[in-house]
């Protein structure tokens, strides 16, 4: 023992810590006491004088805390505060002096450095074991009254280093220096312990190694409070012997698991090691556990997928893939895709379906509620309907709604889904260039997703949803990404959809249950093999009075709602909504019609906002008028141009059909002039219309003296005239045969000077012997002419089925239709004669059908 150590010392309690001496400590203290302390060791250190203190490892529990739990045990904060308390200010009150081990270390203080706040990091090397003599308190801190232990063998330390027991010590340390060689543990350790072995004692060689290798808490307290030398070497020597033991099985596992390691398993390896380094370091982010929680991740990725009620196929598949998943390691870029792979399988609807509402009468009454018109559209679902609730199974049909624009194709498919009972799903085909899109990515390709009708089904979460195919004739064909078009032809056929083969799932799916309803605007863009899969429905253009009552009963309602206003604070007339629907929008739907409403709604809150303002809220006038409809949005758009128009000789009306599902009225406009008998055409004139004007004039040349233009059956009528004819809005493209009959009227009208009347219209094409043959497009022509303000239509004969199948009853009431099966039938209904100016039958030619 040094003469210089004092028996009155500053207790420093240790928490799972045993301090013997020779060896270094790191302590961590705050408060008063460890300030104060640390300028006892401040003005020692100047004055060159050691600063001693007490480490005395803790033991037991706080009586305080024990005291606390009896009372109270439900109060657990008090245990956990206490307990941090004590270890981060390093001291103990006296009343927990209980805890304190009956043998400690005096240690002198190295080093002391600030670590923030009032804390401090002290460095104390352990300088000779005590016992525990009394305690006593000064200055609030607790010091104890030490018995330093007499080292009776140390009178006799070249015997004992001579001895046999002392050798093999050293022997043993020797050997436990060359296996920490062989396992590459740090250099320096390794260098500074091999010194140690030849300078300084056995005893306090075996003090220094007991902290270095793994011992247990109560092993150091048993070093620490054992007074016989020679004890203490052969307790070091027996925990260094075990250590040995380890180390030696450390290093044969070690040899014999390395050489079959495989590069990603070295990578796991480092990687839980590299983890294991952070957590001692308290560096830790949250990812230690990572492992856990992908293991948990992938028991309830298992569990999804047995509860998914797999097909056969599938779930052989999906457990092959799961037993592959378990086998790789998070990191690596397989991970990922297997696992997104066994979610899309877990996730997909494979045996989950709604059941549908068989009610015929509540989807009548809902299909009504949400569409004015369209009877043959609800037609054909009260049919599926009906052959279901009678059969109890039925393949879904595959229906395609093509029609104009804003006619509701759209909508109507959402209240078709809503009356059935089913999840509803749009799929926005427009643009759609890769066959990928539809069918997916094949997994090898990285970013590999699976097709639009797979994700569909996935977000649904049943089989049988209700899957509307938008725009399904804008899809882009035979790009070099492949023909989307094409790969519809599977999912669209219900005869081969029961097992569609997704690239990217590549297990067959049964697409059978899903209702598939295609919106187009054209059928001309949609191939034949595509088109021929589907039920085709045409929703052509509203007339006025339905666009009067879906005004009335929708978009007002909806804009008011939209705008904040409740019902009655706008309202319009009949008249109004038709001055609307005539002289601001020309459609065939009526999404310019609520855009109309909507302007006139907002121009309504401006003036009961001002109203509110000035408190005159009770002046406001809901009621819109015409002038206001002017006022509001300014002078008309469009005009009826047959009402402006003067009824001129060789201008004739005629009728014509757009591609997009509309229609509209035709003028055709001929003059004469002098020349050589030549016909000149403008209004950009397609192929086929030109042609109809060549047979229209040769057929008039050919019956001129019938139709009493010349004198004398041998005359030429047009030798010294040129004819022109010339279709307005030359910018927009005309094309087809059914202006054959206007082209004739308009010639004959040129010649005859009989004008036809503004409100007649008429279509049909001409065969050279003056036959009136059938064109397409009759309901989207008749009611573009009654929007126009016609009142008269010359058809073709062979047409009348159209008129009495698609026309509807408001707009027969409206307009007389004439049946024509020849040209001269035409031009007796569409020229204004005297009843002595009209043809006789003897001057009629008709074509003989013998």
């Amino acid at each position: 023992m040094p003469s210089t150590l004092v028996d009155k010392l500053i207790v420093v309690p240790l928490e799972n810590k045993v301090l013997l001496p020779s060896v270094v400590l790191k302590i961590n203290m705050k408060g008063r006491d460890a300030v104060a302390l640390t300028r006892k060791h401040l003005r020692s250190n100047e004055q060159r004088k050691p600063t001693y203190i007490a480490c005395i490892p803790l033991t037991g529990q706080s009586s305080t805390l024990i005291n606390e739990e009896e009372t109270n045990k439900t109060e657990d904060n008090n245990v956990t505060t206490t307990a941090v308390a004590l270890k981060d200010e390093g001291f103990i009150r006296p009343e927990d002096k209980e805890r304190l081990f009956g043998y400690g270390c005096t240690a002198r203080i190295i080093r002391v450095q600030r670590s923030g706040l009032g804390a401090f990091t002290m460095f104390v090397e352990g300088i000779s074991r005590f016992k525990v003599d009394s305690y006593f308190s000064q200055d609030t801190a607790l010091h104890v009254k030490v018995k330093y232990f007499d080292d009776d063998d140390s009178l006799d330390q070249q015997q004992q280093d001579s001895s046999d027991e002392m050798i093999r010590f050293k022997a043993l340390v020797r050997e436990f220096l060359s296996k920490m060689k062989d396992l590459r543990m740090p250099e320096n350790l390794i260098q500074q312990l091999t010194k140690l072995i030849d300078s300084v004692s056995p005893p306090v060689l075996a003090d220094l190694l007991v902290s270095v290798i793994e011992t247990s808490f109560d092993e150091k307290l048993t070093m620490l409070s054992t007074n016989n030398l020679k004890e203490r070497v052969e307790m070091a020597s027996e925990w260094m012997t075990r250590q040995l033991h380890v180390l030696k099985i450390s290093e044969q596992v070690h040899s014999s698991v390395e050489g079959k390691l495989t590069k990603k398993q070295r990578e796991f390896y480092l990687r839980q090691q590299l983890e294991a380094i952070k957590k001692e370091l308290g560096e830790t982010d949250g990812s230690i556990n990572g492992g856990i929680k992908d293991e948990d991740e992938l028991e309830q990725l298992g569990t999804k997928i047995e509860e998914a009620d797999l097909p056969e196929e599938a779930s052989t598949i999906a457990q092959r893939e799961l037993k592959r998943l378990k086998k790789l390691q998070p990191a690596s870029s397989e991970y990922s895709v297997a696992r997104n792979y066994l979610e899309l399988i877990a996730d997909l609807p494979w045996n989950k379906k709604t059941d549908d509402i068989i009610d015929i009468g509540q989807a009548k009454q809902k299909l009504e509620d949400d569409h004015f018109g369209l009877d043959h559209v609800k037609k054909r679902i009260i049919e599926y309907l009906s052959v279901i609730k009678i059969k109890g199974d039925l393949k879904a049909p595959i229906i395609c709604f093509v029609g104009p624009p804003g006619v509701g194709k759209t909508s109507l498919g959402k209240s078709i889904a809503s009356s059935l009972g089913r999840e509803f799903h749009r799929i926005s085909l427009g643009g759609v260039r890769d066959e990928a899109e539809m069918r997916g990515h094949r997994r090898t390709y990285v970013g590999a997703m699976p097709g639009l009708i797979i994700q569909g089904l996935r977000k649904c979460k049943v089989n049988n949803p209700l899957f509307l195919l938008d725009e399904i004739d804008k899809l882009v064909q035979s790009s070099h990404y492949g023909d989307p078009s094409a790969a519809l032809l599977e999912v669209l056929d219900p005869e081969q959809n029961n097992s569609f083969s997704d690239h990217y799932l590549n297990v067959p799916f049964d697409l059978s249950n899903v209702l598939f309803i295609a919106t187009a605007n054209s059928v001309e863009t949609i191939p034949e093999p595509l088109l021929d899969r589907m039920e085709l429905i045409s929703l052509n253009g509203y007339t006025f009075e339905e666009k009067l009552y879906i005004a009335k009963a929708h978009l007002l309602p909806k804009q008011l709602l939209a705008h904040g206003l409740v019902k009655g604070q706008v309202q319009m007339k009949d008249d109004v909504f038709l001055k609307i629907a005539e002289n601001y929008t020309r459609e065939s739907g009526v999404r310019s019609l609520e855009r109309t409403i909507a302007s006139i709604v907002r121009a309504k809150c401006v003036e009961l906002a001002g109203f509110r303002e000035s408190n005159k809220e009770e002046d406001y006038n809901p009621n819109v008028s015409l002038e206001d409809v002017e006022e509001i949005l300014g002078m008309a758009y469009y005009e009826k141009e047959v009402a402006e128009r003067d009824p001129v000789p060789g201008v004739v009306t005629g009728l014509a059909y757009s591609g997009s599902g509309n229609g509209g009225i035709l003028f055709v406009e001929a003059t004469k002039m002098p020349g050589d008998g030549n016909l000149e055409l403008t209004g950009s004139l397609g192929n086929v219309i030109q042609e109809s004007a060549k047979l229209a004039l040769s057929w008039v040349k050919s019956h001129a003296y019938a139709l009493q233009l010349t004198s004398n059956s041998r005359d030429k009528m047009i030798e010294h005239d040129d004819i022109h004819i010339h279709f307005p809005a030359g910018s927009i493209n005309k094309d087809g045969p059914s202006a054959g009959v206007t082209l004739v009227s308009a010639i004959v009208s040129l010649y005859s000077g009989y004008h036809v009347p503004t409100t007649t219209a008429m279509t049909g094409e001409i065969s050279l012997r003056g036959q009136v043959l059938p064109v397409g497009g009759i309901k989207e022509k008749v009611v573009s002419a009654h929007r126009a303000g016609i009142r008269k239509i010359i058809l073709p004969f062979r047409n009348r089925k159209d008129v009495d199948q698609d026309v509807p009853e408001k707009v027969k009431n409206d307009i007389q239709f004439v049946f024509a099966k020849n040209i001269w039938d035409v031009l007796e209904e569409a020229l204004v004669m005297n009843e002595s100016e009209k043809w006789t039958a003897p001057a009629r030619v008709y074509e003989s059908h013998l």
